[in-house]
């Protein structure tokens, strides 16, 4: 590299290569070196799939292809103008003394006076849909919200297990390590460090596979933030912040019934369904009914006859226009009914989403309960498996146990601390859910019509990190 630069310094243009040279360093390698990925907390990441998720950016431009149908439907108020013309001439004619060119062009505007209904109900229409189309995305985005969450309590909760897992591993490699030296000093058979060696080996595939858990939940999450995995294969591209933690909110079920019912943007999606067929109704029936306009223009035309007059004229146009179907087979009478069908199925579509909102409330506090049980429980048994664990060593000192009972032990303390992490994560998806259902955020939950909380789930936060007890020998 030395003699590399000393070529330089010989050239010509030592000076601005040098300059460019480090210019490249610094930008270059510099910034290849010290680049993070960024860290995102839950928040942050809501954010951020709300900008880059495909089926949110999907949506708003459903959104803006609304707007545009609310500009084509407000046209039949404005006055439209129409240009038309053509000209023609016969190769032959005979026997005749019409001229032999024909030509004819005129510019007209015309205003709808009277449509039966259609112009207005075609509008209300369009603003129907604009709104449909916002409840639309506001489903999607808390739906897309309820999937980060549980995506950071998926990343959460596998890198909180790599940690009990690895923990486990330390443990049981130490224990392996102290028959070992047990058997060396010829106070055990070779039947404990087998025992051992199997335990030691059936715990390293359970953190292999945590390994591998927490590697497809980033995957997972990276795909709501709309991150391109094949710029960066090799990659997570971004990092969680926090730690699994237990979200202390218990909510009143008849209220969020209640605000889901008045809330929830699937449910006033329907609504406008049922709206929207109405109006369809009268725009179909409006066909039944005569439509009058008014137009104006100039024209230009030619008189093939020379008796009539000359051959060019022109002049201004006023007139009334009127249509009225005295009977079209049919048709509208078909539309009519079809329209009326389908705003039977959109009522029944509404009472179907109400009843599905209800039931999804309904689940999520289902899984609330369950999870805040088994967290009771666990919460307890951590400690009991603890204690256990401290005194099958101590009676395996003194002579009064076995190995056997080590490795139970042990086996309890992974178990329970890992069930805990579980009904924690449960608990928090849970909430999640409910908040999508009632069309919420996990803090519009905190209902202050139900604050009593037990003194055990109040105190029940970070699980990542292990008691102490466990981690000291």
């Amino acid at each position: 590299m030395q003699a590399f630069f000393r070529m330089f310094v010989r050239t010509k243009h030592a000076g601005r290569l040098a300059a460019i040279l480090g210019a490249f360093l610094a930008l270059g390698f510099g910034g290849f070196t010290l680049a993070q990925p960024p860290t995102y907390t839950i928040d942050q990441g809501v954010a951020l799939a709300d900008n880059q998720n495909p089926d949110i950016l999907i949506a708003r431009k459903k959104l803006e292809a609304a707007r545009g149908s609310l500009m084509e439907a407000r046209a039949g108020y404005l006055p439209s103008v129409i240009s038309s013309g053509f000209a023609d001439k016969r190769q032959t004619q005979t026997n005749s003394d019409l001229r032999e060119q024909d030509y004819n062009a005129s510019v007209r505007a015309l205003e709808n006076v009277y449509t039966g209904g259609a112009v207005s109900n075609q509008v209300a229409i369009a603003r129907l849909q604009i709104e449909k189309q916002k409840c639309e995305l506001e489903e999607v985005q808390n739906k897309v919200a309820m999937d980060v969450r549980v995506g950071f309590y998926d990343v959460l909760l596998n890198r909180a297990k790599v940690r009990v897992r690895e923990n486990s591993v330390r443990v049981l490699g130490e224990e392996l390590k102290t028959q070992e030296e047990r058997l060396k000093a010829g106070i055990v058979g070779t039947l404990n460090v087998h025992r051992a060696q199997v335990a030691l080996a059936n715990e390293e595939p359970e953190l292999a596979n945590a390994k591998t858990e927490l590697g497809n939940s980033y995957l997972r999450l990276g795909e709501l933030f709309g991150i391109d995995y094949r710029t960066q294969p090799s990659q997570s591209g971004f990092e969680v912040a926090g730690q699994l933690q237990y979200a202390a909110l218990h909510p009143d079920l008849n209220e969020c019934l209640g605000r889901a019912d008045a809330k929830r943007a699937e449910i006033r999606a329907r609504q406008i369904d049922v709206e929207i067929e109405d109006h369809q109704y009268l725009v179909d029936r409006s066909e039944l009914r005569p439509h009058v306009q008014l137009f104006s223009g100039y024209e230009v035309y030619s008189e093939r006859d020379p008796n009539v007059g000359p051959e060019f004229n022109h002049g201004y146009l006023v007139g009334v226009n009127a249509t009225w179907h005295l009977f079209d087979g049919f048709a509208t009478k078909g539309r009519m009914q079809a329209t009326h069908a389908r705003g039977e199925a959109a009522r029944a579509a509404l009472e179907a989403a109400r009843r599905s909102v209800a039931s999804e409330v309904r689940s999520a506090f289902l899984d609330l309960q369950q999870s805040d049980n088994v967290l009771e429980s666990e919460t307890k048994n951590v400690q009991t498996a603890d204690e256990s664990l401290e005194i099958t060593k101590s009676n395996l000192a003194a002579g009064l146990g076995t190995q056997l009972d080590i490795l139970q032990a042990a086996a309890d303390v992974t178990r329970t601390r890992t069930t805990r992490l579980s009904a924690i994560y449960l608990h928090n998806v849970a909430l999640a859910r409910l908040a999508r259902a009632t069309g919420s955020t996990p803090q519009e939950l905190d209902f202050t019509s139900n604050r009593s909380k037990k003194k055990s789930e109040q105190q029940a936060v970070d699980m990542t990190r292990p008691p102490a007890k466990i981690t000291s020998r």
